[in-house]
């Protein structure tokens, strides 16, 4: 890395350093980091454009990418295409309160002018779990063929469950685009792709998209409730917290409901088990997410109850089964 920062980027950085659990040189004060960029281009460069609105709009804990001394984003290194980032050393205020940070986040986001066309999930759940639930089907089956091992028949075992879950989800969707109390912010925002506090260390360019806002309110959400520990009072007190800023729709509700229904973590594990083929560890990691669901199941059942929102006065339908 030292040797590309240095040949083609003009930046003599020698210090070695490690960021929130990534390598990286520093130098003065300032982190590099490399990426392979081998995804298409597109992808990268709607990435890029979010990360400079965020950037130019005060939130200097954005790792930027940055060209190379022909003005080049993408650079061929030992056959191979990378991608700079830079990213200031200036730690972020520990004293802000985290939900209203994330909602002014959402209200900066949707301020961006030009909704991007190939990270953009917005008003588009209901296909994209579709697609990815069939294309999941087809990719355990043919797995499950070609490595007849413990982790994929522990897979082939939980599928009908996975599937049931997905299809109770994609159903409750279906039903939410017929909800009519929806508000402006429900309108399109820069979001993570996993959110779990990242505005509270550092926003990764890879990392971004965009998307509806109660996105990140789901996720973040969701890595509480597969918390070991008793997640409700953090959950209720971020949640209010945001509230302050930006009150959500009861459609809002019903999309945070529905994306807490539908699986994402548990396809996030088969995901990586279909990339890397380290069936050991996806098989202790799906047994142990998958023995801890119906605690997920039972506090997903009292959210809404834990949160002082009364699902019957707001005519919000839930599932009884949870």
């Amino acid at each position: 890395m030292r040797d590309l920062l240095a040949t083609y980027y003009g930046i003599q950085a020698n210090e070695r350093t490690v960021w929130n659990g990534v390598e990286g040189l520093k130098h003065n004060n300032l982190f590099y980091f490399t990426i392979s960029a081998e995804q298409r281009e597109i992808i990268h460069m709607e990435q890029a454009a979010l990360a400079y609105y965020l950037y130019e709009n005060n939130y200097s804990q954005t790792a930027i990418p940055v060209p190379n001394r022909k003005g080049e984003w993408y650079t061929e290194y030992h056959n191979e295409n990378h991608m700079v980032f830079q990213l200031e050393d200036n730690p972020v205020d520990s004293s802000v309160v985290h939900g209203a940070s994330l909602a002014r986040f959402h209200q900066t986001g949707s301020q961006y002018q030009y909704e991007p066309q190939v990270i953009s999930s917005y008003g588009q759940w209901k296909q994209l779990w579709i697609d990815k639930l069939t294309a999941f089907e087809k990719q355990i089956e043919v797995d499950s063929a070609e490595y007849p091992n413990e982790y994929h028949r522990l897979l082939v075992d939980a599928l009908p469950y996975i599937i049931g879950l997905s299809e109770n989800a994609i159903q409750y969707i279906q039903e939410s685009e017929f909800e009519s109390r929806f508000h402006e912010v429900d309108q399109g925002t820069i979001a993570f792709r996993r959110y779990q506090g990242e505005l509270e260390s550092t926003i990764w360019t890879t990392d971004l998209v965009y998307d509806h806002p109660v996105r990140d309110l789901a996720e973040y959400t969701r890595f509480k409730l597969l918390n070991r520990e008793d997640p409700m009072s953090e959950i209720k007190d971020f949640l209010n917290e945001y509230k302050q800023v930006r009150t959500p729709s009861i459609f809002s509700w019903r999309l945070l409901y529905a994306r807490l229904l539908f699986p994402i973590h548990l396809f996030d594990i088969i995901e990586q088990g279909f990339k890397v083929k380290h069936y050991e560890q996806h098989y202790d990691e799906l047994e142990e997410i998958l023995e801890h669901q119906t605690i997920y199941e039972g506090r997903l059942g009292k959210l809404f109850d834990q949160l002082g929102i009364d699902s019957n006065e707001l005519q919000i339908p839930m599932l009884h089964w949870l």
